[in-house]
């Protein structure tokens, strides 16, 4: 026959063991960093030509490499921390916002060889750089950089003035081997971004007043139908709300830290 006592003790035993083993388990869970809530640095695309490594600086800076030749795209120190990113073999900058454009970033990023192409402003502030307007081209080895227009159709400043006036900034289209990136600099859904085609990876801006909706950047993104799209340049958008609008379509929509 088993004693009162002996359950109650074996009962109490087993009870201080379950809340020791809970307790630790707890403890470990607490030690191990949650990493759900960050974004990835960078991400990877196969190409033709090699692996494409897609970085996401901040707010409208990125950088790209491929085959160890670096891209620099609107590099600003105020989006993020360049103490580490390698320099540049290829800078390009959209337009001469301060956001956009930081001639001192640009001067450390240089080295022998460095390349930059821009709109004709920025060109004008960067003696060394090459002026470039919607429609040209420019090949280096297995990269074409080609021009594409910017503007405000909608969205103008407190002087009734389009905030990029069309013909002065510029995006891009990187044709990297197979593939085709899409950075499309300050504008809106404009009808020349509406009928590109072929593009792989979009990345468009979106934030009010200077630039796209959600509802605007859908539009567009709809009509290019981009395999992957990043919004970017985006503030304190929501970025939920592109996520739902893109929702069956196809397109792949990825949340980076671009704010």
């Amino acid at each position: 026959m088993i004693s009162i006592y002996n359950t109650t003790s074996f009962m109490k035993s087993k009870y201080r063991s379950i809340k020791r083993t809970i307790f630790f388990i707890t403890l470990i869970a607490m030690a191990i960093p949650s990493f759900s809530q960050k974004y990835p640095a960078s991400d990877i695309m196969h190409s033709s030509s090699g692996d494409v490594e897609m970085s996401f600086i901040g707010h409208g800076s990125l950088m790209f490499v491929v085959n160890n030749y670096v891209i620099h795209v609107d590099p600003v120190s105020s989006s993020g921390s360049y103490e580490k990113k390698p320099q540049a073999d290829l800078i390009l900058v959209t337009h001469e916002h301060f956001d956009h454009l930081d001639p001192d970033l640009i001067a450390k990023l240089r080295k022998d060889g460095t390349l930059m192409f821009s709109n004709e402003k920025v060109a004008s502030q960067v003696s060394w750089a090459k002026a470039m307007k919607a429609g040209d081209k420019n090949t280096q080895g297995a990269i074409t950089v080609e021009a594409v227009p910017a503007y405000n159709i909608v969205n103008m400043s407190a002087q009734g003035q389009p905030f990029h006036p069309k013909g002065s900034g510029i995006g891009f289209i990187l044709t990297i081997g197979d593939k085709r990136i899409y950075i499309a600099g300050d504008t809106e859904n404009t009808p020349e971004m509406k009928a590109l085609r072929n593009i792989d990876v979009a990345f468009l801006p979106m934030n009010l007043p200077y630039t796209m909706t959600p509802e605007m950047v859908a539009d567009a993104a709809n009509a290019f139908k981009p395999a992957i799209l990043y919004p970017y340049h985006f503030s304190d958008t929501n970025t939920d709300k592109i996520v739902e609008l893109l929702k069956g379509t196809g397109i792949e929509v990825r949340i980076r830290g671009l704010k």
